[in-house]
Formats: structure tokens, sequence, C-alpha cells
């Protein structure tokens, strides 16, 4: 063997090393040996990635030799921005303080710039990305920027267009028209539009070049509507079997089953559990135990409250990792595999593997006798489902859940039709004469009425109330609720029952003033009747509140 590729196989053996996270028995590397010794070359930079690929074979001494020539090439160049920046296809991990989720390694993670077509499209791009990445962005969200503008590049060499000042609106349009016509769903397209509107925002924004004209933009309307989100969580029926204990003692791998409880208890992302660290149960002042974990997504510290029974099985994974990893981990739950130094998390999508061999194997079904696929995040809606249904309030949801808006949190915490069954059944409704009517929770009618009551609300949408219309009738009195004999109100429309008593009142003194006593008629049965349901619904409040204070007492 040539001296320099001594010394390259050496360095390449020091790395490995060093990092901690692969071995490299002779079994590995002597097949790497005597393949080089036979090509005759004095350096493993002689040939390129690409080269090394189809000369050795697709075995583990293939994948030595690729990093081998991967150190020595680093070793050359050097690492850092200065050196990937100008390249067009960026290897993250020569990047200093770039990181997947959970601060886990690039590995061989790539950004394909050169598939964007048009140069001066690709230079503003790399500018952009680099600002993104370097100001915290995930490497997702910077890759999905990527490929906007390899789509945008696209279409521009489509239709002929080389300059950023021909970048006008009409363009957009027919970009838009293009772009929904392509394969794929409204929300990856969406995606795609808004984030080369953000790419259009950052160039005005800081000069990067001033020929992009200043209407080149997206509006709000140009993009089809978000549709309803579909419930995400799992039925009842299903995680009865998923936390089942006969079913939780079948995994074969006690991480992996821990990670399912703290799923399925603490509501996290998968992402956020995996990277958990070692030390991760705190206690407050009354040495109740909390989770303490980091979320990936909107990249700071949360803590959850947990069971002893969970803090328990966290102390039982500790004293498993300290068996094996006498010096300590950073983790919770470091990879098996290539880590020697237990510093590398578990990968979700390892992990989510071996969640889909543990449903095979519990053959866990759905209520029509279906295999049941699932993904780790619907245990995060069904968390925060079954937390609104137990009438805890939003506001301690979204801070369960670590979520900075409670507009997130409401896509998350769905109603139940069970539990606004039960809100409206306890509640008090009142009609348009003020008296108050219930309706027996346990009588023969209570399901009919409730299943009218819920067509009402879902097909008739009124601001003051609920319409008592049977389902098969259709209402020969439209926008003439306050003098219908079926329709029925309860505490929640008061604010709206005072404001329209206000503007009653209003409408009917203009009236007089005018002359109008025909309309003075017509109003005053309104006022009446919402006289009659403000005083009978206050009464109820004032009574409830009585009640409250008497317990409390």
């Amino acid at each position: 063997m040539a001296p320099q590729l001594r010394l390259e196989f050496q360095y390449a053996l020091q790395c490995r090393y060093d990092a901690r996270c692969r071995v490299a028995p002779p079994r590995l590397v002597t097949p790497a040996v005597r393949l080089v010794s036979t090509l005759g070359i004095a350096s493993l930079l002689e040939l390129s990635e690409e080269q090394w690929r189809v000369t050795a074979r697709p075995d583990q001494s293939l994948i030595f030799l690729l990093d081998a020539r991967y150190a020595i090439e680093a070793l050359r160049d050097g690492t850092g921005w200065e050196i990937e920046y100008p390249r067009d296809i960026w290897r993250l991990d020569r990047l200093p303080g770039i990181a997947g989720p959970g601060g886990r390694p690039c590995g061989r993670d790539r950004l394909r710039f050169d598939r964007i077509t048009h140069p001066r499209l690709r230079d503003l791009c790399k500018r952009w990305t680099r600002l993104r990445l370097t100001s915290g962005l995930s490497i997702g969200a910077a890759r999905a920027g990527v490929d906007a503008l390899i789509r945008f590049s696209d279409f521009l060499a489509l239709v002929g267009v080389d300059s950023l000042a021909d970048i006008d609106r009409t363009l957009l349009e027919r970009y838009l028209a293009h772009a929904m016509s392509q394969p794929g769903g409204n929300n990856i397209k969406r995606h795609r539009i808004g984030s080369l509107n953000v790419f259009f925002h950052a160039v005005r924004q800081h000069g990067w070049d001033d020929s992009l004209p200043a209407r080149a933009a997206f509006y709000v309307g140009d993009t089809p509507p978000i549709h309803v989100q579909v419930d995400r969580r799992l039925a009842e029926f299903v995680m009865a079997q998923v936390e089942s204990s006969a079913n939780l003692d079948r995994w074969s791998d006690p991480s992996a089953k821990l990670v399912t409880l703290i799923l399925t208890r603490c509501g996290l992302r998968v992402s956020s559990a995996l990277s958990l660290a070692f030390d991760c149960v705190v206690h407050d002042g009354q040495g109740a135990p909390y989770l303490r974990y980091f979320n990936t997504k909107m990249k700071r510290e949360a803590a959850v409250p947990i069971d002893e029974q969970l803090e328990a099985a966290i102390g039982e994974q500790q004293r498993r990792i300290l068996a094996r990893w006498p010096d300590g981990t950073p983790l919770l739950f470091p990879r098996e595999r290539s880590n020697v130094s237990g510093t590398i998390p578990l990968d979700p999508g390892t992990y989510r593997t071996k969640l889909n061999c543990w449903l095979q194997a519990c053959e866990i079904r759905d209520e029509h006798g279906r295999p049941v696929r699932l993904t780790p995040h619907q245990w995060r809606h069904t968390f925060a489902c079954r937390l609104i249904n137990r009438d805890v309030p939003q506001e301690i949801v979204r801070v369960l859940l670590d979520h900075s808006s409670h507009t997130m949190t409401a896509r998350y915490a769905k109603l139940t039709d069970q539990t606004v069954r039960r809100h409206w059944q306890q509640a008090t409704k009142v009609n348009i004469k003020g008296e108050r009517v219930s309706i027996d929770p346990e009588g023969p009618l209570a399901q009919a009425q409730w299943a009218k009551t819920r067509y009402g609300m879902s097909t008739q949408t009124l601001p003051n109330g609920y319409c008592g219309l049977p389902l098969q009738r259709t209402c020969p009195h439209a926008n003439a609720c306050l003098t219908c004999p079926v329709f029925l109100t309860g505490p929640e429309f008061l604010p709206e029952l005072r404001e329209q008593q206000r503007r009653t009142l209003t409408l009917i003194d203009v009236s007089e003033r005018g002359g109008q006593t025909r309309m003075v008629e017509m109003n005053q049965q309104v006022l009446t009747n919402l006289d009659r349901m403000i005083t009978e619904v206050e009464k109820t409040m004032t009574e409830d509140e009585d009640t409250d204070a008497a317990d409390a007492s």
C-alpha cells in the first residue's frame, strides 16, 4: 500500500474512534485494504464518491471507504460556511451548529441547489437558506423552501423567463394556475406558494436584488382555503387495546415500551420524547414529579406532570442505560447500534418500525375488525381530546401541550358529541315565554330530543340560541326566531340577547318617531319575548351562583 494511502487509512480509523459512533473491526477494514491495493491508486481522493460506489461491493467495506474518503476530503478542504457556501450541494454535517430535531447529527443530509436551473434564483436561494439555517430554522423547513424554489425555477424555464425583473404579478398568476394543476395535495401546494412568498419578501427586505418588482407577491385568497382538519384522535376502543397491560407487556424492547407510555400519557411529540435527557424527571416543592423535555418544534424547554408509575418506569430505563454505558450518557433513549458513546438519540423512524411490528403482534383492531395503522402523533391529539372532554380548561391543555396559541390547541382538543350533549343537558334552556325547558337525560325521548337538537345546531346557525324545529320540517318563519314557539336559548347567549334587546329598543323608538305603527307592533312582541328570556336566564344564573356559594361554605 502506498504511504499516502496508509496514512489516510490510519486517519480514517482515528476519526471513527474519536466519533465514538461506529466500530471498525478487521472484517470491515481488511476487504477495503485489499480492494484499494488492487486498484493501484495513491489516494482515496483519486476516485469520486460515485466511482467508489461502482467499484466497491455494496457491503460494510464500501461504507468504510466512503467514510474514509469523506474524512480525508474534510481534512484537505476544511469545513464551515466558507467552504460549503460556494458549493451547489451543501453537506449539512460540515456546517457548524446545524443539527436535526432534538440535536441529532445531520449524517449525510444534503441540500441540493444544483436542481435550481435559474442561476440568479439559485444564488439568492443559497443566501436565503443560509440566513434561515443560522437563525435557527429547522432543516426540514429550509429544505421545503429550497423545494419551492426548484419548482418555481422549473416553471421559469418552461415559460422562458430569465430575468427577475420579469417576475411580476401576471407571471405569478400564471404560476399559480400551473402549480395547482400539478400532482399533490392542496396543503403541499399551499406550503410551496407560502415559502416562495417568504423568499420574495426576504429578497426585498434585505435588498438582495432591486430588480425584483414590488408586485411580485402572493396574497390572501390566492390559494385554496385550508380544509377543516379531520379529527385525528384515536377511538377509545383502540386506545383501550393500546393501553392494555397485556398488550404493553408484549413489547420486546423495554425502551420502546417506555416511549409508548410517555407518548400516550404525556402528549409529547415523538421527536421530543426520543430526545429526552437522562435526568428528565424533576420535582416541585411538594415532591410531585414532572417530565422535563425539549420542545423540538418550538425550540424551548417545557414540563408536563407525570404519575409515580411513569416515574418508576423512567428510573428502570436509567438503570438499563447505566448497565450498558457505565460512564453515563446524556440521553434517556440512545440509539442501540453504531453509538459507542451513547450520545446519538433513537431515530423516530426506528421507533415507528418497532411500533408497527408491535401493533401487528397485538392484533390491535378498530371497531370494524380492521387492523389499526396509527402514527405516534395521533396520541398527542388523543391526549388533548381526553383532557378537553374531561372539562379541563383549554388554557391548561395549551400549557400541557406547550402550544403558543389557543388556535393550535383548538386543532387538537376536539369536543366529542357526548361532551356537548352532557353540557347541553346540564344547561338551562328558556323558550320565548320565559319558561324553563328541561329534559330527563334518562327519559325515553332523551336520545331523540338530542338528535333533533344536534341536527338543529349543525344546520341552523343561530347567534342567540337553538332551533327546536323537528328534523323533517322546514322553517316557515326565517329570521323570526324570537317570535317562534320552538326557539330555545340559555345563559351562554345572554350577551347576544342583551345586545338584541338594546337594538330592538332603538328600533322601536325610531319607528314611533316616524309614525311606523306596524313596525312598532312587530318589534314590541320581540322585545317582550326578549325581556322574558333575559329575566329568566339571569334568574337561573343567580340561583347557580347562590348554590355554588352555599357549597363553598
